[in-house]
């Protein structure tokens, strides 16, 4: 019965050397050890040694069972779902900023208006008395007043706007403004808050070059773009332009599903000189560092176009290219049809306002300032 049993062991390991060939595993080193232990002689009673090798026998088989299993397969990471529905907030919210923002200029243009002639009586009376008071020698307020009283409307319009970006940017350098500031300053569908850091992120730039050559473009192109619209208007575009480039970003994000935070004046940046160049396409134009080579304005813009285009097709990660094809479509189409439909039927809007500061119904309204 003893060797039987022997036979009877080697047997089945034999089957599952061979099993284990079949399935293609390597249980060499579990056979060598397999084989050591039989080697060894143990004194068992005749009954029992076909049940001694039962478990033995077991054992082995249940370890090749665990081997032979295939191995488990990792869990597919699934994207976020492309919730469209989400947009709805952000859209609604930069049709009603847009309009707000086209309102508030109105109003602001007629407040002008009506104050002019009060300014222009006030200037009068402060050249007088700069005649009349002694003048002083070094005087640092006088040189600030002579060095603003020397710059455009338009410049004078934006250094507010490059004024707030550069507080922003100095609020990115405070430690305990990260959290706010990462959320309420950069644009990403993703976000808890949504709509305020639409606009924003408009005003927010983390790298110093970045808002340098924002800044730098924004100025470039400030009296240009304040001479065609007027500083309301402007004003009113610049900030509705900031919205509508950063929805553009949302829904490509959205349909892409990479969200991430995006930041910058890029693309109300983007409408102004579309805006621009669509107005004036004639118009000579060069690269800041390469001042050597000029171009019309109209080609500037198509290569823009054509480049930031390619960028949202192809997924660069470069910039937030969808953004920056926002809003330079935004300039053109108010060049072409915006102008016409939305700051020409104004005039409803200031006559409210105005029976609203008379206390009664009159006409008058806001002049013709800043008409394309």
């Amino acid at each position: 019965m003893a060797w039987r049993g022997c036979v009877l062991k080697w047997a089945k390991e034999g089957i599952i050397t061979s099993a284990s060939r079949n399935n293609r595993f390597n249980l060499y080193p579990q056979q060598r050890c397999g084989f050591r232990k039989t080697a060894k002689k143990v004194e068992t009673k005749k009954g029992s040694v076909e049940e001694a090798g039962q478990p033995h026998t077991e054992q082995a088989e249940s370890l090749v069972q665990r081997r032979v299993e295939p191995p488990p397969t990792p869990p597919t990471p699934k994207m976020p779902p492309r919730a469209y529905g989400q947009l709805l907030k952000p859209l609604v919210f930069t049709v009603g900023f847009t309009g707000c923002s086209f309102g508030t200029a109105a109003i602001w243009q007629y407040e002008s208006l009506k104050s002019r002639v009060q300014s222009y009586f006030d200037e009068v009376r402060a050249d007088w008395l700069e005649k009349i008071r002694p003048q002083k020698q070094g005087d640092f307020r006088k040189q600030i007043n002579q060095w603003w009283n020397g710059l455009s409307e338009g410049q004078r319009t934006v250094t507010g706007i490059i004024a707030l970006n550069a507080i922003v940017f100095c609020c990115w350098r405070v430690p305990a403004f990260q959290r706010s500031m990462v959320t309420y300053f950069t644009s990403n569908p993703a976000s808890k808050a949504v709509c305020l850091p639409m606009v924003l992120s408009t005003f927010s730039h983390y790298s110093l070059f970045h808002m340098a050559a924002n800044m730098y473009v924004l100025w470039s192109f400030s009296s240009s773009i304040v001479s065609m619209l007027g500083k309301e208007q402007f004003v009113a575009v610049y900030l509705s332009a900031g919205a509508i480039s950063s929805f553009f970003s949302y829904a490509a994000k959205t349909a892409s599903g990479r969200m991430g935070p995006s930041l910058g004046a890029s693309g109300a940046i983007m409408t102004v000189l579309a805006a621009v160049c669509t107005k004036m396409p004639e118009a000579k134009l060069a690269i800041i560092f390469l001042p050597m080579y000029t171009f019309t304005a109209g080609n500037a813009l198509k290569a823009i176009v054509a480049m930031d285009a390619a960028g949202l097709v192809l997924g660069w990660k470069l910039f937030d290219h969808a953004a920056h094809l926002g809003g330079a479509l935004f300039g053109i189409w108010y060049v072409w049809y915006g102008h016409e439909l939305i700051w020409k039927n104004r005039e409803p809007l200031v006559k409210i306002w105005h029976d609203f500061r008379t206390g009664g119904p009159g006409s008058g309204g806001a002049g013709g300032n800043g008409s394309l």
